[in-house]
């Protein structure tokens, strides 16, 4: 997820943003904490009863140690004492618990909106358990090169790091980028992915495809986000883009559809899936309660209600650009434990027609 920008002074004193998958965590908590996601190859059952309580008989309990990847990751118990292991255990049945996979992923509780990128939000979940399912059900995603824009912590390119040829795990800023490198190295071994076809690499939706080409400085650190022309060339050879919670500002929204038209009308023919959480706050101008940003949002693509093309009669009357298809959730089972998805959350499936 790429943070929106600015230079002013009072950056510091921002008001703090608290994503609702955090919600188990300490809210005041310094520095980056240490959360595990948890899944198998089978899909959760649906929730079951008014009382929360899941079908599937999992609950949420502390572990008596923690194994921390970074000296700034802790873990912590439900009441914000060390140490929470965010797994689940599966009531009675012990044997389920060994074909558990997890997701480990360092991020922070809290953040400016500068920095929403350090935290893990609920559409990069719901973007985790798309790829997960084709992941567990095809081929489709098998040895392809992809691209995760505005990866924010790298969850959803790491989910497909499993089974990608490639993946670039792209979004701007140091301090992101950093920690997408860290959680890339926490879970190599677990996912049981080389780490050499993971390419964290910076890009910044103010610049125009394609971002500058750098080389390593050892007296700079963060060169090692800079591309290659060899990985340029590379990119613009993917077949799947993902981009989960892009949509929060006018402006940055506007950005990342530049970016995304750039990167789309080159190379190979490629598909977006887009994952976004509508928030809805009461607007003046309209008088009535909205998503913010939403309707800007739908004003870049045009809807068809059959999977997305620019071929065939059907679409001989669609004008150049994104035409999307909206997901319908109900194909998308959940399996990642450690969150609930609502009814706010959608997903799309964009992809570019040229002239």
């Amino acid at each position: 997820m790429e943070a929106a920008g600015g230079g002013e002074a009072e950056a510091a004193e921002e008001e703090q943003v608290m994503s609702e998958v955090h919600l188990g965590c300490p809210p005041r908590f310094p520095g980056l904490f240490l959360s595990r996601f948890t899944f198998s190859s089978r899909p959760l059952d649906p929730p079951g009863g008014d009382d929360g309580e899941r079908s599937d008989g999992c609950e949420l309990v502390a572990s008596t140690s923690s194994s921390c990847g970074s000296p700034d990751a802790v873990a912590v118990d439900a009441d914000g004492d060390l140490v929470l292991d965010r797994r689940t255990r599966r009531i009675g049945d012990r044997r389920r618990r060994s074909e558990d996979l997890v997701l480990t992923v360092q991020h922070g509780v809290t953040s400016s909106l500068r920095s929403v990128g350090l935290q893990v939000w609920k559409a990069a979940m719901l973007l985790t358990d798309f790829v997960l399912h084709k992941s567990f059900t095809s081929s489709e995603f098998d040895g392809v090169t992809a691209m995760e824009i505005g990866a924010g912590t790298g969850l959803v390119g790491l989910a497909h790091a499993r089974v990608a040829r490639r993946i670039f795990i792209t979004d701007r800023g140091t301090d992101i980028l950093d920690n997408c490198l860290a959680n890339v190295r926490l879970n190599s071994s677990m996912l049981k992915f080389d780490e050499a076809k993971v390419l964290v690499r910076e890009l910044d939706w103010k610049m125009s495809w394609p971002p500058p080409v750098g080389t390593h400085d050892a007296s700079d650190p963060s060169s090692i986000y800079f591309w290659s022309a060899s990985e340029i060339k590379e990119a613009e050879q993917a077949t799947l883009l993902f981009a989960a919670d892009v949509i929060y500002s006018d402006d940055l929204t506007d950005l990342f559809f530049d970016t995304v038209r750039q990167l789309m009308s080159r190379g190979a023919k490629k598909v977006l899936y887009l994952t976004l959480e509508k928030r809805y706050n009461f607007s003046l101008d309209e008088l009535d309660v909205v998503a913010n940003g939403y309707k800007h949002f739908r004003s870049f693509f045009t809807v068809q209600d059959v999977s997305p093309g620019c071929g065939g009669q059907d679409n001989a009357t669609l004008k150049p650009g994104l035409v999307g298809e909206q997901i319908d959730l109900a194909r998308v089972p959940q399996y990642i434990r450690e969150y609930d998805r609502g009814k706010d959350p959608e997903m799309w499936k964009l992809m570019y027609c040229p002239d």
